[in-house]
This record gives structure tokens, sequence and C-alpha cells, in this order.
């Protein structure tokens, strides 16, 4: 077997959306997903695996982002108009180790919608050139999964929850940093966040038309994953608490 090809730029093998590779790296993050809300309690109450979790999610991150640089810079890759950290996903995962770090409030409320509901949309339709086996193919998924399980842990594990005014929180998180990544777009002519023009891969946007049609259509559609969000994780399962709760109450005043 040729190791090199697992990294080389030449000869690599395309990605095919919803192929299977594709689906089974999508079960898989499901898999991970169920396992850590199934274990919720009994991680939440050992000390060691708490550690264990977040600093090993953290590590990830970190492990992913300096492999992902050195892929760059040993392949040749590296482009100060395509390879610099100003992707949402990017931003997201900077930060998402910040928030493992140092359990920073603010910085959960907003990446529990802008950085799942980021990497969640990258993992539905990647902006992707390699497919499996690739390096480029594993970094991606496994940083991008990362992120998810990070605030995850942070919901599930360490009992953060955001409120329906992090909503607010996450939507001028985007609209600043969307400002300052177009900025530098128009400055240097590139075209981090997809702002000047739609990925060239499939993906959502191609359903809301050219620039700057799809940049309002973002908007809206960021606005409605993190109303949905936020009533599947909070305020449905609030609602059945209390719903819940209400017979054993009309009992007692009986």
């Amino acid at each position: 077997m040729d190791v090199t090809a697992f990294f080389r730029v030449e000869d690599a093998p395309d990605f095919g959306l919803y192929s299977t590779s594709h689906l089974a790296v999508i079960g898989l993050l499901l898999l991970l997903i169920a396992a850590l809300f199934a274990g919720r309690r009994h991680i939440g109450s050992s000390v060691l695996a708490k550690k264990a979790i977040r600093y090993g999610l953290l590590g990830i991150l970190l492990l992913s982002e300096i492999a992902l640089n050195l892929w760059y810079v040993l392949e040749g890759q590296w482009d100060i108009k395509n390879t610099l950290p100003l992707e949402l996903c990017s931003v997201s995962l900077l930060l998402s180790m910040v928030m493992l770090l140092t359990g920073n409030r603010l910085l959960y409320q907003i990446l529990f919608f802008a950085g799942i509901g980021g990497a969640l949309q990258a993992w539905l339709t990647p902006s992707l050139d390699f497919g499996y086996p690739h390096f480029r193919f594993f970094q991606f998924f496994i940083a991008h999964g990362a992120i998810i399980l990070a605030s995850l842990y942070m919901t599930w594990i360490e009992r953060y929850r955001p409120t329906w005014r992090s909503i607010a929180w996450a939507m001028l998180f985007l609209n600043v940093l969307a400002l300052a990544v177009g900025a530098l777009n128009y400055a240097i002519g590139a075209n981090y966040m997809f702002l000047r023009n739609k990925p060239s891969t499939p993906s959502i946007l191609d359903l809301f038309g050219p620039y700057p049609y799809y940049l309002l259509a973002e908007e809206l559609i960021a606005l409605t994953m993190f109303i949905m969000m936020y009533g599947l994780f909070f305020w449905l399962p609030d609602l059945r608490r209390k719903a819940g709760r209400q017979p054993a109450s009309r009992e007692l005043t009986r």
C-alpha cells in the first residue's frame, strides 16, 4: 500500500455526495451522539470520565487543525485566499477549543447554535474535494464531528443550556463575523464563508438563487434552524416534564 497516496493531492479520490463512505460517517456520528446522550448520567457522575471526554475532544480539535495546516504546507496547498481559518466551521472549531478549556458560557450559547448548525450542514453537504480514503476526508469529518460533540457534551454532561435570547447572540455573532470576513474577502479577493460566491460542490444554497439572494436565504435558514434546535433540545422536553408533573400535583391538592 502506498502510504503517500493517503496525503497526496494528485490522483486523489473524488468525494461522492451521499456515497457509501459519506453515509457511513453520517451513521457513525449519529451513533456517537446517541452514545453520549445515553451515557450522560454515568459520565456526569464520574470526574474521570468527564475529563477524559472533555479533554479528549479538545485534543481532537487541536490535532485536527494542526494536521490540516501541516498538510496545506507540505502538499503546497497553503494559500491566503483559501486556507486561513475563516470559514464558519474553522472559527467554530477554534472557539470550541476555548469553550472546552474555559467553560465560557457565552461561547457555549453561540456555539450550540452556530457551531452545531454550521458543522451539521457541512456533514450533510460537504464542500470537500477529497473522498475516502484520503487524509482530508478523515480530517474533515473528524473535525466537524468534534465541533458538534463539543457543544453536546457541554449540554448533556456539564448541564449548560441556552435560552431564547441565545439565538439572538448567535445571529449577532454570525453577522458580525460575516462583516469582518466579508471585508477581508474584498481586500484579498477571497471567498471565505461563501460570501461572494456559492460553493462549487452541491449545497443547500443552490436552491436559493444567485448572489446576493442566497445570503439573505442563509439568514432565514440559520434563524429557522436555531429556533428548531432550541425547540427540539429544550422547549419540548420542558413541556413534557411539566406535563408529567401535573397529575401528581393534582393528586396532592385533593
